[in-house]
């Protein structure tokens, strides 16, 4: 499809049914649809134009514009993020035990372990953000640099568990690359 449709656009999905386009990005149209409700689709996902209004073909949501805005300030400044933690995990205890059963164990809310993981990994957003743009280290460094830092990412892993959202885990060294 070369047109993009835009807001208010009727279409005949082959699967979902009849429905109105409600938001546009460069990617997807988010679609009401009379039987299965908001859906996402993507532009050239198979269906019957019903009746087409002009969209721009340049249209960003304001979604995206508030994604962009969200990661520009996430990116250029000390502001971290809300993460929460998996409901599962919630009002938990971890019990640090001592091997020596004369010593006494140390109780941690799992909310306040999890805190500081999450600013550990916003502390080191920061530190290699501060090295990629720095104007002292050569490439070679830099990118040594990175190499450490993907590797602590890689360490962290082990901690995505306790994250209520997959797309804020930590994510170590790919095997795409």
């Amino acid at each position: 499809m070369n047109t993009i449709l835009g807001i208010g656009s009727r279409i005949d999905h082959n699967k979902l049914g009849k429905g109105v386009i409600t938001n546009v990005t460069s990617e997807l149209y988010w679609v009401t649809f009379i039987d299965g409700g908001l859906e996402t689709i993507t532009l050239d996902d198979n269906f019957e134009v019903i009746e087409a209004i002009e969209g721009e073909v340049d249209s960003v949501s304001m979604y995206e514009v508030e994604k962009t805005f969200r990661d520009l300030l996430k990116r250029y400044s000390d502001v971290s993020e809300v993460v929460p933690i998996a409901d599962k995990w919630r009002g938990g205890m971890m019990t640090l035990s001592p091997k020596d059963s004369n010593l006494s164990s140390k109780d941690i809310s799992i909310e306040s372990f999890f805190h500081k993981i999450v600013m550990v990994r916003d502390r080191v957003r920061v530190m290699e953000q501060k090295i990629n743009a720095s104007k002292i280290l050569d490439d070679q460094d830099k990118i040594d640099l990175q190499q450490y830092i993907t590797r602590i990412y890689g360490s962290l892993t082990t901690f995505n568990v306790l994250f209520k959202n997959s797309s804020q885990n930590f994510k170590g060294a790919s095997s795409k690359r």
